[in-house]
This record gives structure tokens, C-alpha cells and sequence, in this order.
């Protein structure tokens, strides 16, 4: 798949079976089993007659990783400045399927507790407080079928395990705007998280604060807000008007 999609790419116009075939030096009936696959995904594009160009699925998701990429270039001089402020790690985590991906990270040094808040590392969306704002901008149905998906599996004894608990949590989320991760995901450890919207009005992202149970704050939930806030304007989003 790799070597015909490096295969169109070299090709300036749509190319045809027995080009892509000797350019990959796969065998034709290899390369068009391989092709139809691709198509389908939308991964390659079939011309008239009997020839192939790259798809736009691949536009699609380049825009995603470049929206990403600029997402943590805009976000991360924030979130050091309030990682300076409060001394502790500030997280910046997307959502991928049914998980969170943290993809930027400040760490403050100080922790002892190991935990899954590094860039690249993921976490379900039920167990932390970023994955929570996520499933609070889903619907009744969408949240439902995510609990049927993964089963609500808990890592520890404080981990929302049942849909009733769960929902009654997302409903106090979209009230205040605000998450909390009071040592779901691992013992000893605390978050609090804000959304970050795009131009557009999507959640694109959530930024959390983590830190030991005994360093926790209650104050900081207006500083991570603050700074969720002015990230999302620096990426064009308005608050909408009440």
C-alpha cells in the first residue's frame, strides 16, 4: 500500500494499473486487489479509463495533522506560561476514537506519581477529566454507545464504571464547563480540565492541569479556564452571545 501510494505521488497525472505495477514491481493482480481496497477507503481516487490519482481522504486527514501541529504551536506558549504560575504539568490532549492522546505536555519536575499524561500517551475518554469534556459535547445516544463499546473499564475504586454514573457526571460538566479527574485514571492523582474550540465552534481539544492529590487546588480552575480561553481565541473562536 505504502509503494503505490508512493508510486501516485511520483506521478503528476493519473496513472494507470500497469504503470503503478511496474513502478512498485507488484504483480497487477496484487496491485489492483490492493488499489480497490485503497479506493474504497477513499484513499485513492479511480479515473476514466482504467486509471488512479491520490484520494482526498488524504487531504482530509494531512488537514488534521496540520491542524494538530499548529494546535500544540499555538497552545504551548500558554500553557507555559501557566505551568510557570502554578508550578504544576499543564496537558494538552485530542481526542482519537474512544481515547484521549495527550500531544503536548509541560512538565513540572516534581511529581512522583507516574502517570499516562505524556505526549503520545493515551487514556479511555471516561477515566480523565479531558476525555469527560469530550463525551459532555456528545449526545445521550453517542454516550451510550461509547459505554456499550468499551464496557466502562475503571482503574481505580473512584472510576465512573456505570452509564448512570457516568451520565450524571457529563451533565454536571456541561453545566459548569469545566472536568475534574479525582483519581480515576491512577491513585494519588488529580486534574482539572477546560475545552478549547477552533474558529469553527468545535471542541478541538481540552488543556488539564494534573497533579498529586496533596497539591491539588481548588483555585485553579479559573486559571485553566482563563488559558483554555485565550488559546481558543488565538485559534478565531467567539464565544457566542447569550
Amino acid at each position: 500500500m505504502m509503494s503505490l501510494l508512493d508510486a501516485l505521488a511520483a506521478q503528476p497525472d493519473p496513472a494507470s494499473l500497469k504503470q503503478l505495477s511496474q513502478a512498485t514491481q507488484l504483480h497487477p493482480s496484487t496491485a489492483h486487489r490492493i488499489l480497490a481496497a485503497m479506493t474504497q477507503a477513499r484513499f485513492v481516487e479511480r479515473q476514466e479509463p482504467g486509471t488512479y490519482r491520490l484520494g482526498i481522504r488524504l487531504l482530509e486527514m494531512g488537514n488534521l495533522v496540520k491542524s494538530r501541529i499548529n494546535l500544540r504551536e499555538v497552545a504551548l506558549p500558554y500553557m507555559q506560561t501557566l505551568h510557570e504560575t502554578i508550578g504544576e504539568a499543564v496537558n494538552l490532549g485530542v481526542r482519537r476514537d474512544d481515547e484521549i492522546v495527550y500531544i503536548e505536555r509541560t512538565s513540572s519536575g516534581r511529581s512522583l506519581v507516574r502517570v499516562v499524561y505524556l505526549v503520545g500517551g493515551s487514556a479511555p475518554l471516561h477515566l480523565t477529566s479531558v476525555g469527560k469534556l469530550f463525551l459532555a459535547e456528545a449526545s445521550a445516544q453517542e454516550v451510550k454507545e461509547y459505554a456499550k463499546r468499551t464496557s466502562l473499564p475503571g482503574k481505580t475504586p473512584h472510576s465512573l464504571t456505570t452509564l448512570a454514573a457516568l451520565e450524571k457526571e457529563l451533565e454536571k460538566i456541561r453545566r459548569h464547563g469545566i472536568a475534574f479527574d479525582n483519581e480515576e485514571a491512577e491513585i494519588g492523582l488529580k486534574c482539572v480540565a477546560a475545552p478549547i474550540h477552533d474558529d469553527e465552534g468545535h471542541l478541538v481539544a481540552c488543556l488539564s492541569v494534573s497533579a498529586p492529590t496533596d497539591r491539588h487546588k481548588p483555585d485553579w480552575v479559573d486559571e485553566v479556564r482563563q488559558t483554555a480561553d485565550t488559546i481558543a481565541q488565538a485559534l478565531g473562536y467567539s464565544k457566542p452571545r447569550k
